[in-house]
């Protein structure tokens, strides 16, 4: 099994620590977009985005890896989006420690801050525009995630495999949790970046190796023979 060598344990740690990062992150903008509700309606709100994530990551997975296989600028475009990916996970770092107070209260239903209410400073909103905005972010955040992953167990399917379930567990089980987790030590945060970054590059440069294997010959000693990738 290849989590057993030292590659194959490497991707796992860079799994591992994507999804830890983006099952934080995913739940802190769905704890965002419920927190506008009412307390009867945040609850359903919630069980909404993370069923719908869940249901994303396994569609987004089922397709994703097949799309990699195709050909080496698949590999380049899938990199460029993560990087993009970085970006805006770059942004959303720098949210305010408010409204991550009220995204982390909504998802606990705790009252953290000792305001007296739960997510009491968070703009109102209709369930339907709540459910709406959680809909759109985990479209979105799902096939980051699935990217990432993807991308950093390339030519390891047990890993892939591992880190897509784990993402699942994650959402469905201790998404509020991840969202604390995050909101108290922000430099996890910014180790996930680092490594969804360094995923990006990889992806890009192994995309235009396959494609540009002359003119790119000295990554040969990184990827090996074009040949050989993917295998």
């Amino acid at each position: 099994m290849e989590i057993f060598t030292a590659a194959g344990f490497s991707a796992l740690l860079q799994v591992i620590a994507i999804d830890l990062v983006l099952a934080g992150d995913n739940a802190i903008v769905i704890g965002l977009a419920a927190a506008g509700l009412p307390a009867e309606q945040r609850k359903k709100a919630i069980i909404v985005g993370i069923l719908a994530a869940t249901v994303l990551r396994i569609f987004f997975a089922l397709i994703t890896q097949q799309l990699l296989q195709i050909g080496p600028i698949l590999l380049i475009g899938g990199g460029i989006l993560l990087l993009y990916v970085c970006w805006k996970m770059w942004r959303e770092l720098r949210t305010t420690h408010k409204e991550e107070e009220e995204a982390t209260e909504a998802l606990s239903d705790i009252d953290y801050d000792k305001s007296g209410a739960v997510a009491g400073g968070a703009p109102r909103k209709t369930f339907a525009q709540a459910a709406w905005q959680i809909v759109i972010a985990d479209v979105s955040m799902s096939l980051d995630n699935v990217l990432a992953v993807a991308g950093a167990a390339m030519d390891h399917p047990t890993v892939l495999i591992i880190g897509l379930a784990l993402s699942i567990a994650l959402m469905g089980l201790a998404a509020s949790f991840i969202a604390r987790l995050l909101h108290k030590h922000r430099w996890i945060a910014y180790v996930g970046l680092l490594v969804i970054l360094y995923v990006a590059i990889e992806m890009m440069l192994k995309g235009a190796y396959g494609q540009w294997p002359e003119q790119l010959a000295f990554l040969g000693g990184w990827f090996g023979a074009p040949g050989q990738m993917g295998h």
